[in-house]
């Protein structure tokens, strides 16, 4: 294992097919983190097996900024991303977002002090009566849907929006974890979450400005389907599975 480097924190991008906006997003990025950041930091955008472009966009990047990694999977899924960027870095911590930069960037500073403060785990909140949303009424039903759901199912407490694509993790707690999460795609958010609550990982919430990208590639029947599997799952395995992590510790 990599020594950890105090206090850093990766900025991670999971890509796929988004030659067309990839630089445009790190600048802004680079540019709000250069403000208003007061500590270590890095990009890092893993590309899950694009073949439009994003490569190189990707490389010319890498080549031309100081605080900047690319990193190619042949494979897509967001899970599989995370796992790669989390398995292999130096930093403390990560935050993890959406390429399209739809969760405000003023949220950053604020998960990076509940880290600082002892957090395991902090969630981008858009069902929090403080966040601000911008989405059409049919996503906002199947999000509160979905975020019911899980409650009901799983009986969590600490996190309200499962899916919100802005979420940081302490890298020495969550790591030994993610051997334990099956799901390498969409479902790898609630998987996360769930276990860690289960394993007494600190989680905590944080409510974020969001606007909907019109542009989303998100399938949303195959997600939903996807989410439902996986939460049939969980409800018979997460327990059970996390005792016996316990154990083995």
């Amino acid at each position: 294992m990599t020594k950890m480097t105090d206090g850093l924190i990766d900025l991670v991008i999971p890509v796929y097919n988004e030659a067309h906006v990839l630089e445009d997003s790190v600048g802004r990025l680079r540019a709000a983190m250069e403000r208003d950041a007061d500590f270590p930091w890095r990009i890092v955008v893993v590309d899950n097996g694009s073949n439009d472009g994003t490569g190189d966009v990707g490389r010319q990047l890498e080549k031309n900024l100081d605080r900047f990694l690319y990193i190619h999977l042949d494979q897509k899924g967001r899970g599989r991303a995370l796992t790669k960027a989390w398995t292999e870095t130096d930093a403390q911590f990560s935050l993890y977002m959406d390429v399209d930069l739809s969760t405000g960037l003023d949220a950053v500073p604020k998960v990076v002090d509940q880290l600082r403060a002892g957090a395991d785990v902090v969630t981008g909140s858009r069902l929090d009566r403080d966040a601000r949303v911008t989405r059409c009424f049919k996503r906002e039903v199947l999000s509160r849907g979905y975020n019911l759901l899980i409650r009901g199912i799983m009986w969590t407490k600490s996190f309200d929006d499962a899916q919100c694509g802005f979420k940081a993790v302490r890298l020495e707690s969550v790591r030994p974890l993610l051997p334990l999460i099956q799901n390498k795609n969409w479902f790898f958010d609630t998987e996360l979450l769930v276990l860690a609550e289960y394993a007494s990982l600190t989680v905590k919430t944080v409510p974020v400005e969001w606007v909907e990208d019109t542009d989303t590639r998100v399938n949303i029947p195959n997600t939903v389907w996807e989410d439902l599997k996986g939460l049939a799952r969980l409800r018979r395995t997460a327990r059970r599975d996390v005792r016996q992590w316990k154990q083995s510790q």
